[in-house]
């Protein structure tokens, strides 16, 4: 046993050894370069030229400390999404928001509700404030909100929706979502992810559907945080920037908690920027639809399930141990995320890049898939090299 391990607190301790934790993505060395980076959703033609523009001013402001209030940009978004300035609160993107939430509302004997195959985060920070995160079963890859509202009862203080949801990629009803929430105890708080909120809005308009009405629960005194991010459609993951937009009351006994300076100057200009970059974000989201079209075809066509996506993944049944398959692509240059993690050994999430990177994907696929069908008549014509 660890010198540390008897001055853990319980909490710490319940979230087991560190060695057993979600591996974060392995860097890469430079022998392995060049690497088609499909694993971490991220945005495949980088910052806004604007928000880089920004970058580049902001970098003479190095030795000062920045604004620890974010006033500009809550002040911008709040324009921009029609709500008062006291019910936006931004933060080192919205992973910090989700662990501000838990440590404001969670502690042991509590618990949060979310569905399985959820985005691993939110285990982790409800199991820091010593809480439990309970998962209800999905149905067909989607989550199952009568499941949920199932596993309510009066030891319930957050419920956790991604809308999308990571890793499935599936969207939840605008009118389901509305009897859900009629139906949530007042003691509760729902938290609304919507990391991935303008690739689904922009699916939504092509497929003629309605996608979230997130910010009219909030406006009718809803007990609900909306979450969205910076790290997706403008493309700043490695800025650590997101907000949150929630009753007012809620969000500053959160600031309470919030670490000093966390979002920095660089991090705040380079948002203000994304914000005016339409051009940007129209074509991002436009090649993210078009090419989630061709990845999915391309993938059904070598024999593969995949989900119709809402975000900017496919989420891809192989049939077979994804770990293998993903170890065998990373080699061929191309790295996708395997599901194990998240209860599904046999899936991966693949982010959909640019054309070329997604062909390249494919076709790095589609040689995988003839060497593995080659090994195996190999091995059933002479069951000795099984």
């Amino acid at each position: 046993m660890s010198q540390f391990y008897d001055l853990l607190s319980k909490a710490a301790r319940d979230m087991g050894s560190p060695l057993s934790a979600v591996p974060a993505r392995t860097h890469v060395t430079t022998e392995e370069l060049p690497l088609i980076r499909l694993d971490s959703n991220e945005n495949p033609f980088g910052p806004s030229p604007q928000a880089l523009e920004a970058v580049r001013l902001s970098l003479q402001e190095l030795h000062a400390y920045p604004d620890d209030d974010c006033s500009r940009l809550r002040q911008r978004l709040a324009s921009r999404h029609n709500v008062p300035f006291e019910q936006v609160m931004v933060t080192a993107g919205s992973t910090q928001m989700l662990s501000l939430l838990c440590q404001s509302l969670l502690a042991e004997g509590l618990h949060a509700v979310t569905s399985e195959r959820s985005f691993v985060v939110y285990g982790m920070a409800v199991r820091a404030t010593g809480a439990q995160l309970i998962e209800a079963p999905m149905q067909s890859d989607h989550i199952d909100l009568t499941a949920i509202l199932d596993l309510i009862n009066e030891h319930t203080r957050i419920i956790f929706l991604p809308n999308p949801n990571n890793p499935t990629g599936t969207m939840l009803d605008a009118d389901g979502l509305d009897r859900f929430f009629s139906e949530v105890p007042g003691h509760v708080v729902i938290v609304l992810d919507e990391a991935y909120y303008e690739y689904a809005a922009h699916f939504a308009e092509r497929r003629k559907v309605k996608y979230s009405r997130s910010l009219e629960y909030l406006r009718q005194g809803a007990s609900v945080v909306v979450l969205r991010t910076f790290s997706k459609v403008h493309g700043l993951a490695g800025l650590r920037v997101g907000y949150g937009l929630g009753p007012a009351e809620l969000l500053g006994y959160c600031t309470r908690m919030k670490t000093t300076f966390s979002v920095s100057g660089v991090a705040q200009a380079a948002a203000l920027a994304a914000l005016e970059d339409e051009e940007h974000i129209a074509r991002t989201v436009a090649n993210n639809a078009d090419q989630a079209g061709a990845l999915g075809v391309g993938l059904s066509e070598l024999g593969y399930r995949v989900v119709p996506t809402w975000a900017n993944f496919l989420y891809c049944d192989l049939g077979e141990r994804a770990a293998e398959i993903a170890a065998q692509l990373r080699a061929a240059g191309v790295s996708v995320r395997p599901l194990a993690a998240w209860g599904a050994p046999n899936c991966i999430r693949v982010s959909i890049g640019t054309a070329d990177q997604n062909e390249s994907f494919l076709s790095a696929m589609e040689k995988i898939g003839n060497s593995t069908a080659s090994r195996m008549n190999i091995c059933q014509a002479n069951p000795r090299q099984a």
